[in-house]
């Protein structure tokens, strides 16, 4: 089981990833699919806050299973939406 810290850490990676890939998107493509880009930046932003209040809220579980299936559904949360950002990116 990966602790807090780290599991908060691999977020900020992943999602900080594809906002820079986004970026470096707008910056090659000058001002196209400027909005879909945007919208990209807005949702992985949005889904960081989510899994990292997720990781937060597995502090108040008792039993240790309950904490360990927390954490498996948001890596796995993380990992699908993290393909699906790239994918959405490489679509446009």
């Amino acid at each position: 089981m990966a602790n807090r810290r780290e599991l908060k850490r691999n977020i900020n990676h992943l999602l900080g990833d594809v906002i820079e890939e986004c970026y470096n998107s707008l910056l090659s493509n000058e001002g196209k699919n400027e909005k879909e880009v945007e919208a990209i930046v807005d949702q992985a932003v949005d889904l960081a806050d989510d899994l990292i209040a997720k990781v937060n809220a597995a502090k108040k579980f008792k039993k240790r299973s309950e904490v360990k299936k927390q954490f498996s559904d948001v890596k796995e949360k993380l990992g699908d939406n993290v393909i699906e950002f790239v994918e959405k990116l490489n679509a446009l």
